[in-house]
């Protein structure tokens, strides 16, 4: 595999890692890369490093490019830094149906930002998503790891002052 990278993540990190790998066939540890990509980016600064993805192929076994191959894949995993507030807005079918336009179009506008990009305040970053599975509660997004539905540009603005208040 790659150098020996065992250093580069912290002893907690791959202790919580580990939990993830007992859960598998010794054989098959390589099946916990998702929860640890996972670990690695809530830990690291919210996104992913080509060291933390080495670090991570090291102690699964695996390529890096295999690692690479799964991160760049998944929308839930960042490759550049994001804001301290990820808004992962849905833009498939059944949102853009409900009205996802007009949210996304609202969310752009009154954090001055556009798909992709971070606040100056590096307080949100606003990112375009392929589909979050909650099509009954369209138009939708995820707000870090919650969950809002059946959005309005005033429940929108709601749920930003009230991230704004923490």
């Amino acid at each position: 595999m790659t150098e020996n990278l065992t250093q580069t993540l912290s002893t907690e990190v791959y202790a919580e890692i580990d939990k993830w790998i007992a859960k598998y066939p010794a054989e098959q540890k390589q099946s916990a890369v998702i929860p640890a990509l996972h670990i690695v980016q809530d830990n690291y600064n919210g996104y992913l490093t080509t060291e933390l993805m080495d670090a991570v192929a090291d102690h699964l076994d695996m390529q890096p490019m295999s690692v690479y191959e799964v991160a760049t894949f998944y929308s839930m995993y960042e490759m550049k830094p994001v804001g301290k507030n990820k808004i992962c807005i849905c833009t498939n079918v059944s949102c853009q149906l409900r009205g996802s336009d007009e949210i996304v179009a609202h969310i752009k506008d009154r954090l001055g930002i556009g798909l992709g990009e971070t606040t100056a305040d590096n307080k949100f970053t606003l990112k375009e998503v392929e589909c979050l599975g909650a099509c009954g509660g369209a138009p939708m997004f995820l707000l870090n790891k919650k969950y809002y539905e059946n959005l309005t540009p005033e429940k929108v603005d709601e749920i930003i002052d009230s991230v704004n208040r923490d």
